[in-house]
């Protein structure tokens, strides 16, 4: 067995396992953001090492789907059994203490995990599956450019909150308007810039090729709609010269008239 250096960049995998959760709360954080507390001893053995993991919340669309669920097998590969909608979300925090999980929902007024999180209720219940791997960025690094949309709020969060008081970040994020900024805790110096979309385009990307990137070695970390995702990377391995290497690119929702690549 290869030793893994943790002290470098590295991928761990997990057994994916299916868990029945019960909904314990819901709170509203902004007029969009909603964080949904799940738990149950189901979630016994939880692990996400990696602050950007992501599980697979299943949300069945008929009576098939949601019988189908009880003996769903994930990562068993192709299968006649009827398949929900999954969609993909940040562990925003887990206590396996406590047994919950929290997962934040940005309330866009469609799409499955959407329309379910905006009914959500104590005493219902939802089936999540993995993480089935993480992605470990040690805290190695002088400083940190995180980027991204409110859909990646949740690893933002994650990681500044796991940076030690030496190391500094630069934050930049893009929310609907005022009301959706929220408090980012951490004990680094982190410098954080809400850009207001309010009906404008582009101003995320803008915003980012004219702000000073910070010095000394440096992680960037951006996950945004999939086409503006590729068009940030260009600019700060282009304009701003950043280590390819140390550039994470992440397309977490694609508009309908984004082409592929």
């Amino acid at each position: 067995m290869t030793a893994v250096d943790t002290q470098t960049i590295h991928r761990v995998m997990h057994e994916i396992k299916r868990r029945r959760l019960e909904v314990l709360r819901v709170v509203d954080l902004t007029p969009r953001m909603r964080r949904i507390t799940l738990g149950g001893p189901e979630l016994a053995g939880f692990i996400s090492l990696g602050t950007d993991d992501h599980v697979k919340l299943l949300f069945p669309q008929n009576a098939e789907q949601a019988a189908a669920l009880e003996t769903l097998v994930l990562g068993a590969g192709k299968s006649d059994v009827p398949m929900p909608e999954m969609r993909d979300y940040t562990p925003r925090r887990y206590d396996l203490d406590k047994l919950e999980l929290d997962i934040d929902f940005v309330l866009h007024g469609d799409g499955p995990a959407s329309t379910w999180a905006e009914q959500a209720k104590p005493g219902q219940f939802l089936h999540i599956g993995g993480p089935r791997g993480s992605m470990i960025v040690p805290d190695i690094f002088d400083s940190y450019l995180l980027i991204g949309d409110e859909t990646a709020l949740p690893a933002i969060a994650r990681r500044l909150e796991g940076l030690a008081a030496n190391r500094r970040a630069l934050v930049i994020i893009e929310v609907e308007n005022g009301k959706e900024q929220q408090v980012l805790e951490s004990a680094a110096d982190v410098n954080v810039i809400w850009v207001l979309r309010e009906g404008g385009k582009d101003h995320l990307l803008a915003t980012v090729r004219q702000v000073k990137v910070p010095t000394g070695s440096l992680y960037a970390w951006v996950a945004t709609e999939s086409k503006a995702s590729r068009q940030i990377r260009r600019v700060l391995l282009d304009e701003h010269g950043l280590d390819d290497q140390f550039v994470k690119t992440a397309g977490y929702w694609r508009l309908d008239d984004s082409p592929e690549e």
